[in-house]
C-alpha cells in the first residue's frame, strides 16, 4: 500500500505533466488555426485553376503532354504526407496502416514528414526519397516533392504516382486519403485532393457559352498549367496534411490534459482517506494507551 509521501509524490508529477500537455494543447490550438485557414484560403483557387485546364482542355482533343501518357501500371510511387512530430493521436498510425496495404515489391515510396521516412525504414520499403516541410509549408517545398514525381513518372521510374495523406475534414475528423497525382486523368473543374462539391453538369442542346479566352492559344496555356497545376494541388495536400496534424495534437492534448487533472482528483480522494485513516489510527492507539495507564 503506497504511503502518503508517494501519493503526493505522484500528484505533483502528474500535475507537471498536466502542465507540459496544456502549453501543448494552447501552442497546437495556435497553430491548428493557422494551419486551417490556409488549407481552407487555397481551396478558391484550386477550384479556379482546375476549371481554367477543364475549359481549354475540350476545345483541344489532339492535346498531346507526356504528363497525360496512361500506360500499364507496373510500377507504382506513392508519396506518403505524414508529420515530423508525435503526439498527435492515432493520425500517423491510420496512414501507415494504409501504406501497410500497398505491395511493396511493385510499390516506390516518397517520404514527406520524418514519421514517414521512419516508418518506411523501418518495414524495410523502397525508400525513393526523403523530403520535409515546415509548418507553413512554402509552394518551393511543395514544388520539389512534385518535380521529384513528375521526373520520375518521365523518365519511367514509376508508371503512376498516388499521394496518401491525411485530409482535414474538421478539428475532430481527419481521414486518411489516397489521389492519383500521375498520370493526369481527366481534367475537371473540382479542386484536386480537398472536399468540394462536384459542378453541375453543363447544359445541352445550347449556344456554348465561352469563360475564358486564352492568348496566345489553348494548346501552349494549358502545356504552362499541367506542371503548375501538379505543383499546387501537392502544396494544397501539404496544407491539409498540417491542418490535420495540428488539429488531432490540439485534441490529444487536451485529452491528456483531462485525464491528468482526473487523476489528479482520483489522487487527492485517495490521499485524503489514507490521511484521515492514519488520524484516525493513532487516535485509538492514544485512547488505548491512556485506557492502559489508568
Amino acid at each position: 500500500m503506497p504511503s502518503t509521501r508517494d501519493i503526493r509524490r505522484r500528484i505533483k508529477s502528474v500535475k507537471n505533466t498536466a502542465q507540459i500537455t496544456k502549453a501543448m494543447q494552447m501552442v497546437a490550438g495556435a497553430k491548428m488555426r493557422k494551419a486551417q485557414q490556409a488549407a481552407l484560403v487555397g481551396r478558391p483557387y484550386a477550384e479556379l485553376l482546375n476549371g481554367i485546364l477543364a475549359e481549354a482542355a475540350p476545345r483541344i482533343a489532339s492535346f498531346k503532354h507526356p504528363l497525360l501518357e496512361a500506360r500499364p501500371v507496373r510500377k507504382r510511387a506513392v508519396i506518403v504526407v505524414s508529420t515530423d512530430r508525435g503526439l498527435c493521436g492515432a493520425l500517423n498510425s491510420n496512414l501507415f496502416r494504409e501504406a501497410a496495404k500497398l505491395d511493396t515489391d511493385a510499390t516506390t515510396f516518397i517520404a514527406a514528414g520524418k514519421k514517414g521516412a521512419q516508418f518506411l525504414a523501418r518495414t524495410r520499403r523502397r525508400l525513393a526519397a526523403e523530403f520535409t516541410y515546415k509548418d507553413t509549408p512554402t509552394f518551393a517545398e511543395a514544388r520539389a516533392i512534385s518535380r521529384f514525381a513528375q521526373d520520375l513518372f518521365l523518365e519511367g521510374g514509376a508508371d503512376a504516382v498516388d499521394v496518401l495523406f491525411t485530409n482535414f475534414v474538421s478539428t475532430l475528423v481527419q481521414q486518411p486519403k489516397t489521389v492519383p497525382l500521375l498520370p493526369v486523368g481527366e481534367i475537371r473543374a473540382v479542386t484536386a485532393g480537398v472536399n468540394a462539391p462536384a459542378p453541375e453538369p453543363p447544359a445541352t442542346g445550347g449556344p456554348r457559352t465561352d469563360v475564358f479566352e486564352f492568348e496566345p492559344d489553348e494548346k501552349t496555356v494549358l502545356g504552362a498549367l499541367l506542371p503548375h497545376s501538379l505543383n499546387f494541388q501537392m502544396h494544397q495536400i501539404l496544407l491539409e496534411a498540417r491542418a490535420s496534424e495540428h488539429s488531432a495534437r490540439m485534441v490529444a492534448m487536451k485529452n491528456a490534459t483531462d485525464n491528468a487533472q482526473q487523476l489528479i482528483k482520483d489522487l487527492t480522494l485517495e490521499y485524503n482517506k489514507l490521511r484521515q485513516s492514519n488520524i484516525t489510527k493513532e487516535l485509538l492507539e492514544i485512547a488505548t494507551a491512556q485506557m492502559a495507564v489508568g
